[in-house]
């Protein structure tokens, strides 16, 4: 039981989720969504009690950003007073002929839509119309919101089973007097800290390709990008491709890349265009104190994948890079440690010039760990997760989110409407390369 006489505790916003909420200034915003796909008909209202139910004992879905006064630090989650779970619902009807695609057009519009500000930084929309007579639940998060991707673990606590059985106590907003003490406190401790920080952060930018990194190989898949997205999916069974990858020393993350790195390869050949090897952006989560990991705090790993050769020694290459790699590049984060630099500079528009200019990488592919088993939510079996990750604006124009889910991986590209047009092409033969992998069986030049 809480002592209601101690002073309210300060949550603040971290160094990284300021930074992404800085990065939000293009017409793309930096938002993040998981489509659920549920294996019979939700209706709309009961839908909006369970969210009534479970999203107000779940803290961050019901807390905002607010300001804090001046020389009181950075910004901290208070409790909404107004907060009503069923403001944050929005229904969406998918057009005929139902399809996925049809389905994945309808959503893409409430993923891309900001989010307000002045409200919790969530979304969630229920599609109906499927084929099937089921129904999508999507739900929408800003990458501020606690985790960014590692915060979808918030909203999966409104699955059933996962809510708790009773609603947490409002909490009481600090006084100026106790963020000032904190805001102090934090920056002393930032000092202290600064010296081993500066040196582990020379380490993380070198496992992103350092100040001289480098250039990726230039091509169609670098072009700027505009304010419209695609999205596709391709799909393959989680125990095959692991054990296929395991059998060349390494695992579901190196077999992801290949097959990433071959797609993409072949893309570019139909285009009349060749690559020897394609540079890919792998977050590292910061780990924390008992093992769980920062989902903002990350740093980018740049992996240099390569396009030809036996696929055992390409998985085993790539396996080799990546855990060579990730210890550089597990913390802290870049945009941590430059903290309010990096964030004046994304205020006036330097962080998007230089990701509308960079040339260290061709795409970005993340890496999810979704439920090991089926999950419900109001009693509905869950049949299949698919991770949407927008961006904002680059000069990349397709990137890649896995999520792993009751056995299956989903494998999500998005894209720019404008730079990649052959999406579609490029899903299918990602899948293609996904299952080969997974059968260990020719595909192409293998």
């Amino acid at each position: 039981m809480s002592d209601s006489s101690a002073p309210p505790r300060v949550d603040r916003v971290s160094d990284a989720d300021l930074a992404f909420l800085a990065m939000d200034r293009g017409p793309v915003p930096e938002q993040i969504a998981v489509v659920l796909l549920l294996d019979r008909r939700l209706r709309a209202a009961a839908f909006a009690r369970l969210l009534r139910d479970r999203a107000a004992a779940v803290p961050r879905l019901r807390q905002r950003l607010v300001r804090t006064p001046p020389g009181c630090g950075a910004p901290i989650w208070v409790d909404d007073e107004a907060f009503d779970a069923g403001w944050h619902l929005v229904t969406a009807q998918c057009p005929g002929p139902g399809s996925e695609r049809a389905m994945l057009e309808a959503v893409l519009p409430h993923v891309l839509r900001p989010l307000p500000r002045e409200r919790p930084l969530w979304r969630a929309v229920l599609v109906d119309g499927l084929a099937d007579g089921c129904t999508a639940v999507v739900f929408v998060v800003h990458h501020a919101l606690s985790d960014g991707l590692g915060g979808l673990a918030a909203l999966g606590r409104l699955l059933d089973g996962d809510s708790p059985e009773t609603l947490p106590p409002p909490s009481r907003r600090p006084t100026a007097w106790r963020l000032a003490a904190d805001a102090w406190r934090s920056r002393a401790a930032a000092l202290r800290a600064a010296p081993a920080s500066l040196r582990r952060l020379r380490t993380a930018m070198a496992a992103g390709g350092g100040m001289a990194a480098v250039r990726a190989q230039p091509c169609s898949l670098l072009r700027v990008t505009g304010a419209r997205r695609r999205v596709a999916v391709a799909r393959v069974r989680l125990d095959a491709l692991r054990t296929a990858a395991h059998r060349h020393h390494a695992g579901v993350h190196a077999a992801l890349l290949a097959a990433v790195a071959e797609a993409l390869h072949d893309t570019l050949a139909r285009r009349g265009e060749t690559v020897a090897t394609v540079r890919v952006a792998v977050p590292v989560g910061t780990p924390r104190v008992g093992g769980a990991t920062a989902g903002n705090a990350v740093s980018p790993l740049v992996v240099a994948v390569p396009v030809t050769g036996p696929l055992g020694v390409r998985l085993s290459r790539v396996a080799a890079d990546v855990r060579r790699g990730r210890a550089a590049a597990a913390g802290p984060a870049p945009i941590t440690v430059l903290g309010g630099g990096f964030r004046l500079l994304a205020a006036l528009g330097g962080y998007r010039w230089y990701m509308t200019h960079q040339r260290r990488l061709h795409t970005l592919v993340s890496y999810l760990r979704g439920p090991a088993g089926p999950v419900r939510l109001g009693g509905t079996l869950v049949r299949e997760m698919i991770p949407i990750v927008v961006g904002g604006n680059a000069n990349i124009t397709v990137s890649f989110v896995a999520l792993s889910y009751a056995g299956s991986l989903a494998v999500t590209a998005v894209a720019d409407s404008d730079g990649c047009p052959d999406l579609e092409p490029l899903s299918r033969q990602l899948a293609a390369e996904l299952n080969a992998i997974a059968a260990e069986a020719p595909s192409g030049r293998r």
